[in-house]
C-alpha cells in the first residue's frame, strides 16, 4: 500500500457516488437504527429497517451499498488502466494486479476474518466485502485486457447462468435437489465443503458467489466504458439510464422463478442491483458532470478518493466509542438519543482524518 499524491484522472461523479456508498456503510445504518432506538416511532422504525438486510428474500435499500462498491470498482477500471496500458508493460500491469489481489484479501481478513486474533478457530477465509472485490476485480481487468467488448458482454452472461444454472440444477448429497433456501443450496454446499472449519459461518455464500461478484464489477466496466467513450455526455447519460432500467426490468421478471437473494448473490440480484448501480451513477454523472454542481458534493468527495481507507478504519477502530468518551458529559441533556450523538462524533472524528489526507493530497492506493 501506498499514498500517491495525484488523483486519478476520472470524472468526479464517480468519486462522489464511492463517497456516497462509504457514507451509507461507515455511518448510516447506525445512525438510523439508533435513531430508531431513541425515537421508537414507525418512520424510523422503517428506516432502519431499511438500513438491514432481509432475512432471506426481497430486497431493502442497505442492500444497495455492497453491490454498489463493486460497480464502481468496475467503472474505474478503464480509467485506471488507461495510463498502464500506453506504458505497455504487461509484467508491471500483472505485478500491480495481483498485489492489489493479495492486499484487498489481507484487509478483507483484518476487518472481518479474525485475521489478527492469531487463532485458527476464528479464523474466517473468505468473508468480506473486499475480497469480493477481490474477485469481481481480478476477473474482471483479465476481461478487460484480453477479451473484446462483444466477450466481456458474453462473460457477463455467462457467470449469470451458469451461477443460476448451478444454484438450480445440481444435488447436493445427503440433501437432495439444490433449492434456493438457506442451508439448501449449492453454493453453501461447496462453501463448507471447500473451506471446512474456516467456513463463513453465516447463511452467506462467497465461493460459488463470486461469478456473482464478477458479473456486478463487469456491469461496473461496461459503464465505465460508456463514460469514457466519445460519445457526447447527454447521450452516455441516455444509455446510462437505458440500461439501468432494462436490468432492473430483466432482474425483476427473472426474479418470479429465480428470486432475489442477497446472502446468495443470485443472477436476478445481480441484474437488479446493477441497474439501480447505472441508475445511481446516471444521476450522479448528470448533477455533478453535466449539470456542474459540484460544491455540494466535496464531503462526498474526501470519502471517495479514499474509501478502503474510510471502510477499513471505520471497521478497526471503534470512532462511536471514540466519541462516546469524548461526549459522555451531554447524555444527561440527550437522553435516549444519546447513541445517535455518538454515532455521528465518531463519523465526524473519521471525517477530520480523511479531511487531512485530502488537503494534503494523499490518497492512499492499493
Amino acid at each position: 500500500m501506498k499514498a500517491d499524491r495525484a488523483q486519478n484522472q476520472r470524472l468526479m461523479s464517480i468519486d462522489v457516488l464511492r463517497g456516497f456508498d462509504m457514507l451509507m456503510i461507515i455511518v448510516a445504518d447506525q445512525f438510523f437504527i439508533k435513531l430508531h432506538q431513541g425515537a421508537q416511532t414507525p418512520v424510523t422504525g422503517f428506516l432502519a429497517e431499511q438500513f438491514e438486510h432481509p432475512d432471506w428474500y426481497g430486497f431493502h435499500f442497505y442492500d444497495i451499498i455492497m453491490p454498489l462498491f463493486l460497480f464502481v470498482v468496475g467503472a474505474v477500471i478503464p480509467f485506471s488502466l488507461g495510463k498502464r496500458q500506453r506504458d505497455n508493460n504487461k509484467a508491471s500491469l500483472y505485478k500491480h494486479l495481483i498485489r492489489r489481489f493479495v492486499i484487498l484479501f489481507i484487509l478483507g481478513w483484518i476487518v472481518q476474518g479474525n485475521f489478527l486474533d492469531f487463532d485458527p478457530n476464528t479464523f474466517k477465509f473468505f468473508s468480506n466485502t473486499l475480497q469480493a472485490i477481490a474477485v469481481g476485480y481480478l476477473f474482471s481487468v483479465l476481461a478487460y485486457l484480453h477479451l473484446s467488448k462483444r466477450h466481456r458482454y458474453l462473460l457477463f452472461v455467462i457467470c449469470l447462468v451458469v451461477y443460476a444454472m448451478l444454484l438450480s440444477l445440481t444435488n447436493i448429497p445427503g440433501i437432495g435437489n439444490s433449492e434456493l433456501l438457506p442451508d439448501k443450496n449449492f453454493a453453501i454446499y461447496l462453501d463448507r465443503l471447500v473451506f471446512g472449519k474456516f467456513d463463513d459461518g453465516t447463511q452467506y455464500t462467497w465461493l460459488l458467489s463470486g461469478l456473482g461478484f464478477i458479473a456486478t464489477t463487469l456491469s461496473g466496466l461496461f459503464a465505465g466504458e460508456l463514460l469514457r467513450s466519445d460519445l457526447p455526455r447527454k447521450t452516455v447519460l441516455r444509455y446510462l439510464i437505458l440500461v439501468g432500467i432494462g436490468f432492473i426490468v430483466v432482474g425483476q421478471i427473472w426474479g418470479i422463478w429465480h428470486p432475489i437473494i442477497k446472502k446468495l448473490w443470485t443472477s436476478s440480484f445481480v441484474l437488479f442491483l446493477s441497474g439501480i448501480c447505472f441508475l445511481l451513477l446516471a444521476l450522479f454523472y448528470w448533477i455533478v458532470d453535466i449539470r456542474g454542481y459540484k460544491k455540494w458534493a466535496f464531503s462526498l468527495n474526501v470519502i471517495g478518493v479514499n474509501a478502503i481507507t474510510a471502510y477499513v478504519l471505520s471497521h478497526v477502530i471503534g470512532f462511536p466509542a471514540i466519541a462516546k468518551d469524548m461526549l459522555f458529559g451531554l447524555e444527561k441533556y440527550v437522553g435516549d438519543y444519546y447513541n445517535v450523538l455518538t454515532s455521528l462524533g465518531g463519523f465526524g472524528i473519521l471525517y477530520l482524518l480523511l479531511w487531512y489526507m485530502y488537503k494534503n493530497k494523499t490518497f492512499v492506493k492499493i
